[in-house]
């Protein structure tokens, strides 16, 4: 999925125009953005949690030559997902509270 399939993924469950739901996506997205740049979490209820953390300076190989790299300490984002959106054994991921995936019987 790309960000225009959002886009329209919004646009059609919303009922506004593509883009006003651009410009929501956008903002969004732009919010996030800025957000993790100043090192917040941000929790989404349902979805998961984006959180920064703290990368060790370490060494590292280029693949083509094999000569040693310097790789620098620096940031990293990790996204952990909620409960609801964690795959099941099963491969399938459940959208509701009640634990249950949705199928036809």
């Amino acid at each position: 999925m790309i960000k225009l399939d959002i886009i329209n993924r919004v646009a059609e469950k919303t009922g506004v125009p593509k883009m006003k739901a651009e410009q929501a996506v956008d903002a969004l997205f732009h919010s996030m953005k800025e957000a993790l740049t100043r090192g917040e979490r941000i929790e989404l209820r349902g979805f998961g949690v984006f959180v920064v953390k703290p990368r060790k300076r370490g060494v590292g190989r280029n693949p083509r030559t094999g000569e040693e790299v310097a790789i620098p300490s620096g940031k990293t984002i990790r996204f952990k997902p909620g409960k609801e959106l964690q795959a099941h054994e099963d491969g399938e991921i459940t959208d509701d509270d009640s634990g249950e995936s949705d199928s036809d019987f």
